[in-house]
């Protein structure tokens, strides 16, 4: 069983006992969330497509940590010039573990 959520703008397919790095999201480590955007459900081969969500279903999950990808370099040059530009960027993100996914 999956399904394809809908996670701060961003989608994921997901399965029980993932881990996912979702967008940051408030919350403490240990704290539950509840996802109510659900795109999508295949449930042994049956497949359920919501239009566009699916009412009543629910992806539940627990919050692991909060972390920070890793950095990407930004580097920017104007040939015969002399302009660099260099700069850095590390993303935030949440590790969240789906333990229930329940449909209609």
């Amino acid at each position: 069983m999956y399904a394809i959520v809908d996670i701060s703008g961003k989608q994921f397919k997901v399965t029980k006992d993932q881990s996912i790095y979702a967008p940051k999201m408030e919350g403490e480590a240990g704290a539950s969330v509840t996802f109510d955007q659900v795109l999508l459900v295949d449930k042994e081969g049956k497949v359920n497509v919501g239009t566009p969500q699916i009412k009543g279903a629910k992806v539940s999950g627990k919050i692991l940590e909060h972390i920070q990808g890793d950095k990407v370099l930004v580097f920017k040059k104007k040939r015969r010039k002399g302009y660099k530009k260099k700069n850095g960027h590390r993303q935030d993100f949440t590790k969240v573990l789906i333990e229930k996914i329940t449909s209609k």
